[in-house]
């Protein structure tokens, strides 16, 4: 008794990209289009796809879509490829794109542990002030400690 795979219809997959596309928007404030296309990058065949196809299947103008695939580019979440004797420039998402946006997310926390220590040091003779700088300085502390070995982990499990 084999299982024959279906193939999702391009509808789900379009309200799949939907869902990436309101995730983002509630997350990092994106426009829908660019979590849209991210969406559409990820579950998309074949992998690469070019802004015309990309536009055709999240239904928009390629004009949008042209800033919003500068914007994922420049995050490194999304390449940009061509191939040998075509113009035509196709995207795909990163092959290292989510442990990328993880650490990225990440490298914020030691700039603000940076700053909480200068706001204590502002407050050393305000204990009730500098308690409000000390409970985010400890917070982001222990965050900061604890994600680099997670990420060391990553590192050494998904090393190819």
């Amino acid at each position: 008794m084999g299982t024959e795979r279906r193939e999702p219809e391009l509808d789900e997959l379009r309200a799949w990209a939907e869902q990436v596309a309101t995730y983002f928007m509630r997350l990092s404030g994106w426009p829908p289009i660019t979590g849209r296309a991210l969406g559409w990058l990820m579950v998309c065949e074949p992998r690469e796809q070019s802004a015309a196809g990309i536009a055709e299947a999240i239904r928009a103008s390629r004009a949008s879509l042209t800033s919003t695939l500068r914007v994922l580019t420049s995050s490194n979440l999304v390449q940009a490829v061509t191939r040998p004797g075509e113009r035509t420039t196709y995207y795909r998402i990163a092959d290292d794109a989510w442990a990328r946006v993880m650490r990225q997310r990440f490298a914020g926390l030691s700039e603000f542990l940076e700053i909480t220590r200068q706001g204590m040091a502002l407050l050393p003779d305000d204990p009730e002030r500098s308690a409000r700088v000390r409970a985010a300085n400890e917070a982001f502390r222990w965050l900061s400690e604890e994600v680099e070995p997670m990420f060391e982990q990553w590192d050494a499990e998904h090393r190819r």
